[in-house]
């Protein structure tokens, strides 16, 4: 399980992140959500020790992953998969895939199958360059390449951004896979309706401070979550 307790993150004299609490429990979806600039994706940030805390603890499985080195975090069973994709453009499909095993020292054979069987697309595009791939093809390459390190914690910063909806659904379709496979998987995502449709558990995020929690299917009931997150405005009759 992964237990953040009193998170804080400042940028300078500004407070990112304002002493969180929250728990990804093993073999479950939990989700983030919240406006631009909340404070989401600084805390998956925080949590590989890509941006330094200030105060508060972070542990997985009971070990303090605060002043871990990222590659640590890495072999530990945790990874990201960042927002805006970053895949290398100028590297191969296969040559992207085999940088998210970089750590490892065994044969790769079976984690390429499997990915390839989630990902038909990049087993045709293997040997093109990662540039030329669509958005979704991208996204597609990002998430195969953060399983190439076998995590049990997958971290997704915004999956869906900038995605076609046919496209968003197959993503999500993914995420659904994954984690009937046993991955846990912690999701920010700015399609809250998609997220909390398949989160077992949310938070929401403004200003850097949780203000709301539940199950997803509590928060989709929610008329305040409706009318901020879901496009849905209360209307008594």
């Amino acid at each position: 399980m992964l237990r953040i307790n009193n998170l804080q993150v400042a940028y300078g004299g500004i407070e990112a992140v304002k002493g969180i609490d929250l728990e990804v429990p093993e073999g479950k979806i939990v989700t983030l959500i919240g406006a631009n600039g909340a404070g989401k994706s600084t805390t998956l940030r925080a949590i590989v020790n890509l941006v330094k805390s200030k105060a508060g603890s972070i542990t997985y499985n009971d070990d303090e992953l605060l002043g871990l080195d990222t590659t640590k975090i890495v072999d530990k069973g945790i990874t990201l998969v960042p927002e805006g994709r970053h895949v290398f453009p100028d590297l191969t499909v296969i040559e992207n895939l085999k940088i998210g095993a970089y750590m490892r020292k065994d044969r790769l054979d079976d984690d390429l199958k499997r990915i390839y069987g989630l990902f038909p697309r990049l087993e045709e595009r293997s040997w093109q360059p990662a540039g030329t791939l669509s958005g979704g093809e991208q996204q597609m390459l990002a998430v195969g390449r953060a399983m190439m390190s076998r995590p049990k914690l997958l971290m997704m910063d915004e999956p869906s951004l900038g995605l076609a909806p046919l496209i968003v659904q197959g993503i999500f379709d993914i995420i659904k896979t994954l984690n009937q496979e046993g991955m846990t998987i912690l999701l920010i995502e700015q399609n809250a309706n998609m997220a909390l449709k398949v989160a077992d558990y949310a938070y929401v995020l403004e200003t850097g401070k949780i203000t709301k929690q539940g199950t997803g299917h509590e928060l989709l009931a929610d008329e305040s979550i409706k009318e901020a997150y879901l496009g849905k405005s209360h209307r008594k009759n």
